[in-house]
């Protein structure tokens, strides 16, 4: 699993997600195994994020510059 995810379809949780925003995951083998993904997402209030489907992401790879910048944004 990689983490980071983009947003690429919000409609059950639009005031959560933003299409077109990445979003750092956590991980979460028993979530994984059902096809979802821990993330961390713009409630920001619960630090081990919530549960979303897969397919409401897209898997990304990020530049390490880009995702020490996203890792410590989020700290």
């Amino acid at each position: 699993m990689t983490n980071f995810v983009i947003c690429i379809n919000n409609d059950s949780n639009p005031a959560s997600l933003l299409v077109g925003k990445v979003y750092r995951t956590l991980p979460d083998e028993e979530a994984e195994s059902h096809n979802m993904f821990r993330v961390i997402d713009e409630d920001k209030s619960e630090p081990d994020g919530y549960l979303y489907p897969a397919s409401m992401f897209a898997s990304i790879k990020l530049p390490q510059v880009a995702e020490r910048v996203l890792m410590s944004a989020d700290a």
